[in-house]
């Protein structure tokens, strides 16, 4: 449910914007977005050589464990354990499609 997605979002909001880059990227137009590919942010070369598409399953499997699953990445993020919880997350990041 990408309202309850939302209000777990503010998990996120320390680095990331839906609209706009800050410490970490933005996070519209996620779904089809291939990982590291955004001209105006400066992404780790992990990032940038994963070979990610973002989608619900890799998404959900990055949220799970980001640095287990892109070692090396930047985002020093522990990750949210919990399915349910990061299904509404990646429900509510996809729902995000425009960027202005």
């Amino acid at each position: 449910d990408p309202l309850i997605g939302e209000t777990l979002y503010v998990r996120c909001v320390g680095c990331h914007a839906i609209q706009y880059n800050r410490t970490g990227p933005k996070h519209c137009g996620l779904d089809g977005r291939r990982a590291g590919s955004l001209e105006d942010y400066n992404y780790s070369d992990a990032m940038k050589n994963s070979l990610i598409t973002w989608n619900m399953v890799t998404l959900d499997r990055f949220l799970k464990a980001p640095l287990k699953n892109i070692p090396g990445t930047s985002m020093g993020y522990a990750g949210v354990k919990n399915d349910m919880e990061r299904k509404h997350l990646v429900a509510y990041l996809l729902s995000h499609q425009q960027c202005e």
